[in-house]
């Protein structure tokens, strides 16, 4: 999976680049474009061997919003926000603690510009995610913040000029180290993709 992600990450900046220096910036558009939906984070890391046992960060769902801010031409910043994720921690599968997090994304897209409402977008960027809120029956329990690349895929389709649909996927690499009772765990590999289905606005 983590081979996988790469790719994808490598496909991306490749697609940008091409679609960029292909002359994007004659056929631009200068609308802020906000969505909001359902948004799910489903970590696909290797998680963290604690001895025998498989230490796991489970799925969760939350309220998302993105935003596609103009730069110039096709080109534009993207930023990817949701109310805080709270996920379950399991260890050889079974529950042991909680975390809460919030995973602030920025990217930078290209929209490409078929002339036809359905407007398909690749973005690459950073992701910063902040645990706050950890507890765990087994102990203290911490987990330090994050930073990583993060991959993006997504689609616009317009209803009329203004409101419209929206899917998008990210790939964000989220690593975090943990420390229990204050003896560090090691490094707990969540790196998920995050999909996200909602409504768009274009301003």
């Amino acid at each position: 999976m983590r081979k996988m992600a790469s790719l994808s990450l490598m496909v991306l900046g490749i697609l940008s680049a091409n679609a960029v220096l292909a002359g994007g910036v004659a056929t631009g558009n200068n609308s802020i474009i906000v969505r909001g939906g359902a948004a799910m984070v489903d970590p696909h890391g290797d998680g963290l061997k604690v001895g025998a046992a498989q230490l796991d960060v489970e799925d969760n769902t939350q309220l998302g919003l993105s935003a596609s801010i103009p730069v110039a031409g096709n080109v534009a910043v993207g930023i990817l926000a949701a109310t805080p994720f709270k996920h379950d921690i399991t260890l050889a599968g079974q529950k042991i603690g909680t975390t809460k997090h919030l995973p602030p994304t920025v990217t930078l897209q290209y929209h490409f510009n078929n002339g036809s409402a359905v407007k398909p977008y690749v973005g690459i960027g950073a992701n910063y995610t902040k645990f706050f809120d950890e507890d765990s029956k087994l102990g203290s329990l911490n987990l330090d913040d994050s930073t990583g690349l993060a991959g993006e895929l997504g689609v616009d389709y317009n209803f009329n000029k203004n409101w419209g649909v929206n899917g998008a996927v990210w790939y964000a690499d989220i690593k975090t180290d943990a420390t229990l009772g204050g003896a560090k765990l090691g490094e707990v590999d969540i790196s998920p993709w995050v999909y996200m289905v909602g409504v768009s606005y274009k301003f």
